[in-house]
């Protein structure tokens, strides 16, 4: 049997290029009949933001100078892209950007279960979708449950500061790696793919990965 395609994927669950990313890579992997592995690794887009967040269309004018026109495209161009993919992007104008430490910490418990993949997909659902919190406790304690955790187990590790120091030190991995943006993709461990650069690109990618293991 052959053994699936590593992919380290870093990024952040409020990001939406990391969303069409794995999504552009998942559907080349299946239409080219090459099985992928994927690893989930934290960064934060907003490490400092506020307990209470920023409404989403003001906090892209501050940080990227994101007129409100231009707000409008780039979200009309988002939810088409996703819905190509079968992803559901739902913005609204009171959608709000949250601080993801407290998400990631989530992820990172669901990982050593296991579970990290299906946990990182639930909370971009949980964002873009539903348009949830992904910095409120109960709000991430109910997507646990959604997947079949254990409440008390899930809150315990988002409130435990020793996965907190853990989340922290992976963080600063990738960044010393030079990582500065999301979604960044590295591909058996020696191959970086940063943003979201579409299906073919994928397949093109996985196909020369995978005749070279056959060489």
């Amino acid at each position: 049997m052959n053994t699936p395609i590593r992919v380290d994927i870093v990024s952040d669950v409020v990001c939406p290029w990391c969303v069409i990313g794995y999504s552009q890579l998942a559907r080349a992997a299946e239409e080219i009949g090459i099985a992928i592995e994927i690893h989930w690794h934290p960064f934060e887009l907003n490490p400092q933001m506020a307990e209470e967040g920023e409404n989403l269309r003001e906090h892209l004018a501050a940080k990227y100078g994101t007129s409100p026109e231009d707000s409008v495209k780039a979200r009309a161009r988002l939810t088409e892209m996703g819905a190509a993919l079968g992803f559901t992007f739902d913005y609204a104008d009171d959608m709000r950007m949250v601080n993801t430490f407290r998400a990631h910490r989530l992820i990172d418990w669901a990982t050593e279960q296991g579970r990290g993949h299906e946990m990182n997909l639930a909370l971009f659902e949980a964002f873009f979708t539903r348009r949830e919190d992904l910095n409120d406790p109960e709000m991430l304690v109910a997507v646990a449950a959604g997947l079949g955790f254990d409440r008390d187990a899930a809150r315990a590790a988002i409130e435990d500061e020793a996965r907190a120091e853990l989340v922290r030190r992976k963080q600063g991995f990738w960044t010393a790696q030079g990582i500065s943006g999301v979604p960044a993709m590295v591909i058996e461990r020696q191959h970086l793919v940063t943003g979201a650069q579409g299906e073919e690109t994928y397949a093109r990618i996985l196909q020369q990965l995978s005749e070279a293991r056959a060489a």
